[in-house]
């Protein structure tokens, strides 16, 4: 009887040490976040190639944060005025986002092939936060994770304030691509 118990406790114990293992998280360092600004007069693109982003494929929780400075310009004067004008990056250093996939189910990490997932959450940026809802396309290929999702926010529903001086070179909405490349988070 006592080794009966003892080998159903190692089985249950193997089984919870087997769930967590199925459990990962990935991440990176160097996730790619572009932002476009077309508009009539003047078509602008910044890059930031430092968002850091953490997914738990368990919960599907992912969290991103980048810092507004690491955004490099074409020119510097824009990138000094994104930085000191618009963006106030001394003040609201970082934006961030903290959200969930909620869809997991249907992502499948385990297999080769491409999968929607749906995410939701708080984007937080120049001291407001704003619920969002986008579409990623995750791409999955010999274990390597890749997340693409492209979408658009309206700059005044971030209190940025485009003076008049300069409004018929700075869009209303930019449109945002957010571009990770997920490596399994080792403990």
């Amino acid at each position: 009887m006592k080794m009966m118990i003892r080998k159903t406790l190692l089985l249950g114990i193997l089984f919870l040490i087997s769930g967590q293992l199925i459990s990962q998280k990935y991440y990176t360092r160097d996730g790619k976040v572009v932002f476009e600004s077309d508009a009539p007069i003047e078509h602008i693109v910044a890059e930031n190639n430092k968002a850091i982003c953490v997914w738990d494929t368990e919960s599907g929780a992912i969290e991103m944060a980048i810092l507004i400075k690491s955004f490099k310009f074409e020119k510097a004067l824009m990138e000094e005025h994104f930085n000191e004008n618009y963006m106030e990056s001394e003040e609201f250093p970082k934006a961030k986002f903290k959200g969930l996939i909620r869809n997991m189910s249907s992502v499948h990490l385990g297999d080769d092939g491409a999968y929607t997932a749906e995410v939701e959450g708080e984007l937080s940026m120049h001291g407001v936060t704003r619920t969002v809802v986008v579409d990623a396309n995750i791409s999955v290929e010999n274990g390597k994770v890749q997340c693409i999702a492209i979408f658009e926010i309206a700059v005044d529903d971030y209190d940025i304030k485009i003076p008049s001086i300069v409004r018929d070179k700075i869009a209303e909405t930019v449109k945002i691509t957010v571009d990770l490349d997920l490596n399994i988070l080792n403990k």
